[in-house]
């Protein structure tokens, strides 16, 4: 018995000075994929992969016949890189140059640059598999490392909205992504955007973060009911009045104001006249608002081609017209 405290106290004071160990190391990531080493040698025995943005604590550095190595300690899982390390470690020894630590000069500026590579790759038919999640994890690691950057707030916001994205992808993809009440489907996790919204508050990222939080409230199929669209109209309104400032607050707006123009013809088919007239007049009031208040953004003539649809009595729900019940859709 004796033995066995023994031993539990030995693996406690273990756990207990690695956090210390790490601390006292320098933190920071590959900005390329990078395979891990058993020892500084390209020859050597490979122990494991460094793919981009993983957190890396820096051991030593050594210099091989003119080549630069990085001794390093590589987190090679995390969950979906909420900056809570999860998973595989792994020791060993990459490539020098590919890793950038918090006393790399313009280290801020080189960990963003790769990141947006690799977001411009996400988005090109073609590019590099899993680019958009690398992107994800470089733009975290370079907040979380760089926090008095300049684009610390920018690099967190983009972390957070392709989290949200992948996510939101994977939401859709089910069956329940159908039903008429957000309640009924899996719910996009909101962790990330919290944490956004309470480290930079009253900002354009809080702004953004509190925007893209309104997909979890969109229901999945309307049903040619009016509850959707009614509940739909006052959260968007509602955001654009509590975020004036944003700039998502015009295409808020016009959300709010093509739903009223959709109700105006789903009151008409359940034979509430009265209900349709008022929500064209409700619609024509914010077309009105965001053309006087957002004059010089895209979304004004958009507002004033669904101001003249409904003057002009042209149906813009039902079959025949373009667009969804909701930006939950893709």
């Amino acid at each position: 018995m004796k033995h066995f405290f023994i031993c539990l106290l030995t693996l406690m004071l273990l756990l207990l000075a690695r956090p210390s160990f790490a601390a006292d190391k320098e933190h920071g990531t590959v900005i390329r994929e990078a395979t891990i080493y058993v020892a500084p040698d390209s020859s050597a025995q490979r122990v494991g992969t460094a793919t981009r943005g993983r957190d890396t604590f820096l051991m030593e550095h050594s210099t091989i016949d003119g080549k630069p190595w990085a001794h390093v300690l590589v987190i090679t899982e995390t969950g979906l890189d909420t900056g809570i390390p999860v998973g595989k470690e792994v020791s060993g020894w990459v490539d020098g140059r590919l890793v950038v630590t918090t006393s790399t000069p313009n280290g801020d500026q080189v960990i963003f640059g790769e990141a947006a590579d690799s977001e411009r790759q996400a988005e090109e038919r073609g590019g590099r598999r899993n680019a958009a999640q690398d992107a994800m994890r470089l733009y975290y690691r370079m907040q979380e490392y760089f926090p008095n950057s300049p684009l610390a707030g920018e690099a967190f916001w983009r972390a957070a909205d392709i989290r949200w994205q992948l996510e939101k992808v994977g939401v859709l993809s089910r069956p329940s992504a159908h039903e008429m009440s957000p309640d009924a489907r899996e719910q996009i996790s909101e962790d990330t955007m919290h944490e956004l919204i309470k480290k930079y508050p009253h900002s354009k990222w809080s702004d953004l973060a509190a925007y893209d939080l309104i997909d979890n409230k969109l229901c999945g199929d309307w049903k040619g009911l009016s509850k959707c669209p009614e509940k739909e109209s006052d959260v968007y309104e509602h955001y654009a009045h509590e975020h004036p400032q944003s700039p998502k607050a015009a295409e808020a707006l016009y959300n709010a104001a093509w739903r009223q123009a959709c109700l105006v013809d789903i009151y008409k088919g359940e034979r509430e006249t009265a209900k349709s007239d008022k929500a064209k007049k409700k619609a024509l009031e914010l077309t009105q608002e965001l053309t006087t208040n957002f004059a010089q953004t895209d979304w004004k003539p958009r507002a004033e081609m669904l101001s003249y649809s409904l003057q002009q009595g042209i149906p813009n729900y039902g079959s025949g017209n373009v667009g969804g019940p909701g930006d939950l859709k893709e």
